[in-house]
């Protein structure tokens, strides 16, 4: 059986002296593992256009339990992200969280169309990295089946107010009056600014996702609330993040 699809390369391994195995981010097909025969030779057609962060038109064969490249014609290689070590790490974030998360065998568009967008707005610089950072990680656990309720306070339905408190363990919102009333202790603080830009990363139209702003001390906000809500969703850590948060330890705010 033969499958034509795009597909973004979000993991790449090297198998034996010649070959490589890659994973997918495909439209029609989700999350696959595919072979690609003498990719590391010099004059492999395929080579480039399967490498990480490529996405390319696949020509894929699918066996009784493999599935291999026969033909890769690149569309997009964000070269960009290649020249900046705090794109490339988060870029790399992005494909494992799509490994992660999106689904095997299975239509994934709004994945993909998701990832693809937050790398070209990460290639072109023209938005923050912790904004584009935040609304992938919101917005691809709401399509996974993770979406917060951020629509009002959970005790008294108040839609604002100056200080909200952010639950991430159950996905909730409080108003600060009504928090305090709980005398919980697990409550995130956010300002009308960040409450407002983390609505946003899970309820915006998606053409208008990546089309908000915040100072620099808000980004950092919403950075870490993002975050702390994907880990305490999934309970499981990432390496890429790890790495990230290595060369870039100041990020993010927790106060």
């Amino acid at each position: 059986m033969q499958i034509d699809t795009d597909g973004l390369i979000v993991k790449e391994q090297n198998i034996g002296e010649s070959d490589r195995l890659v994973t997918v981010l495909t439209r029609e097909e989700g999350i696959l593992r595919a072979f690609v025969r003498g990719a590391k030779r010099m004059k492999s057609r395929s080579a480039s256009s399967t490498q990480l962060l490529c996405y390319s038109r696949l020509s894929i064969y699918k066996g009784r339990d493999t599935y291999v490249i026969d033909e890769a014609q690149p569309e997009e290689v964000f070269f960009p992200l290649r020249q900046d070590m705090e794109k490339l790490s988060l870029a790399q974030y992005f494909c494992e969280l799509a490994i992660a998360l999106a689904p095997e065998n299975a239509e994934a568009g709004d994945f993909l169309r998701l990832i693809l967008n937050g790398l070209y707005f990460l290639s072109n610089g023209k938005r923050p990295a912790l904004l584009i950072k935040a609304a992938v990680e919101m917005r691809m656990l709401s399509l996974a089946g993770y979406m917060p309720n951020l629509i009002c306070c959970q005790e008294c339905g108040g839609y604002e107010a100056d200080e909200m408190y952010f639950l991430p363990g159950q996905g909730i919102l409080y108003c600060g009056n009504c928090y305090r009333k709980t005398q919980q202790s697990q409550g995130l603080c956010m300002n009308r600014g960040v409450t407002t830009a983390l609505r946003h990363t899970v309820y915006a139209d998606f053409s208008k996702l990546f089309a908000f702003s915040l100072p620099k001390a808000g980004r950092k906000r919403l950075a870490y609330l993002s975050e702390r809500y994907l880990l305490s969703q999934l309970d499981r850590g990432f390496a890429t993040l790890q790495f990230y948060h290595h060369l870039f330890p100041e990020s993010f705010s927790n106060g």
